[in-house]
Formats: structure tokens, sequence, C-alpha cells
């Protein structure tokens, strides 16, 4: 029945399947490897979040170069720890970033370096603040003067942004649409931490005109959904062409049944051959 699969076009058919299950495999794995990254992302997420904060220096390698430069790329494992920091904010060199959202509204997160004792900084994301009122998403906004005096910091350790943007200075502030500490860094008159904080809490308080930065966990459930879907894929796959071999089997049994059904009435309605004389 099912010699035909041994005909050139079937044996291309499955070569096809099984070239095509396999690569669904190969992406349903992969995407269950985002799913893990991201599922670890979320319970570090949800860990740090309990841990008493520790000093910034047993978290960040210390910035030791010249100024303009950033110390040693965090360790892994340190993006969300919380930290406290204790210095004075350098309100000569306040960063805008532009167009970022909170709450569905468009503005701006304010950072500003917070130096440090030994003359290095770590920046400092003291919240969002909406565009100036009347003005369009980019209109600067008025921003709360940080405290003058030493100010202690507890914050989360946030991993510098990929794919730096232009940095231009406009009357004394830096603005930019992205948090990209080596660029920024360029920028600043000190050495810099790798790293910068979202600001959990601040003594002396912070300004009330700040949102705080929300801190949103991955969405690993959506990779979990694409690798049942690859993985069904392929079995649908292979399902197919499993159906497809017997529906051809099936049909070359009826043509065969057909055939000898014709054939037997024809054979009887002969006559029967003369002997030889």
């Amino acid at each position: 029945m099912y010699r035909f699969l041994l005909t050139p076009r079937w044996l291309g058919i499955l070569a096809l399947t099984l070239a095509a299950a396999t690569v669904m495999v190969l992406l349903g794995n992969w995407q269950l490897s985002r799913y893990q990254e991201r599922a670890a992302i979320n319970e570090r997420i949800d860990e740090t979040a309990k841990l008493a904060p520790v000093p910034v220096d047993q978290v960040l390698p210390r910035p030791g170069g010249a100024a303009g430069t950033t110390g040693q790329a965090p360790p892994a494992g340190a993006a969300w720890t919380r930290v406290t920091v204790t210095g004075r904010y350098d309100s000569t060199n306040v960063i805008l970033i532009r167009s970022r959202t909170v709450e569905s509204k468009v503005g701006f997160e304010v950072l500003t370096p917070l130096r440090l004792a030994d003359g290095s900084a770590v920046l400092v994301d003291r919240g969002w603040i909406p565009p100036a009122v009347g003005g369009s998403a980019l209109a600067r906004p008025e921003v709360p003067a940080a405290p003058s005096g030493e100010v202690t910091v507890v914050g989360r350790v946030h991993l510098s942004e990929s794919k730096p943007d232009a940095v231009a200075r406009r009357d004394g502030r830096i603005e930019t649409r992205r948090i990209a500490v080596p660029t920024l860094a360029r920028e600043l008159p000190y050495p810099l931490y790798s790293a910068y904080l979202l600001l959990d809490e601040q003594t002396p308080a912070a300004d009330p005109a700040f949102s705080a930065i929300p801190i949103r966990h991955e969405n690993d459930w959506q990779n979990g959904g694409y690798v049942v879907q690859w993985w069904l894929f392929a079995v649908l796959a292979l399902v197919g062409f499993g159906w497809a071999a017997r529906r051809e089997a099936r049909g070359d049994l009826r043509d065969g049944d057909d055939n000898r059904d014709r054939a037997g009435p024809d054979r009887l309605d002969q006559p029967a051959a003369a002997p030889s004389p």
C-alpha cells in the first residue's frame, strides 16, 4: 500500500516536511530560552524588592578613571538590586530624557548626578514630570530643584540602555532620548558609575512633582505562548504528512478494487476459446 512513499515525489515531500518541523522546533526552543530569561528577570525584580538596600559599592564597581569615563561594567545579577548611597546633587548638570511615557502620558525623566565624597558620581533618575503646561510633548518642563545639601538615596540599579542617541546641551541642561551611561559620562566632569539608579526613597524627601518610574515586569507569558505555538505547528506538519500519505494509500486501494471489479464481468462475458483441432 505504501510503496509510493519511496517515489521521488513523496521522498521530496517528506524531506520538506521534516525540514519545516525541525525549523519550528528550533524556533520553539529559542522562544523557550527567551521565556526563561524573562521569567528570571521577573523573579529577580520581585526578590530584590523584599531585600534591604546595600551600599552601592557592594554592587557596582567604583569608577576610578578620568573624568568623562565610567567604571567597569556591572556584574551579572546587578540589575534591580536595591542600593543606598550618600552624596550631593550636581544641579549644574541636570539631564532631561525626553519622550518617556508614564501612565500613557509623554513627558521627561530627570536624571541628576549625585557626587560622592571620593569625587565620582552616580546618575539618579529622580522621576518623571510632564512637559511645560500648554506646550507639546517636547516642551521643556520646569524641573524642581534638587536638595542643596547632603542627600541619601535608596534606589534600584538599572543597567545602561542600548542604542545611544545624540546628546545636546541647552541652557546648561543635557537632553537626549536614551539613558546610555557611557555616552552621558562624556558630558560630565567626573568619573561615573556604569549603571544608574531608579529612585525609591530619598532623605530629604523628593519633590512631590515627580512621579515614580514604574518597574515593569517582562511579558514572559507571550514567549511561553509562542513555544506552544511553534511546537504545535511542528506536530501538525508531521500529522499532515501522515494524513496525506494515508489518503493517497486509500485512494490507490480503491482504484485497485475498482479495476478488479471491472475486469471480472468482462472476463465472464468472453466466450471460451475453441479447442484446438
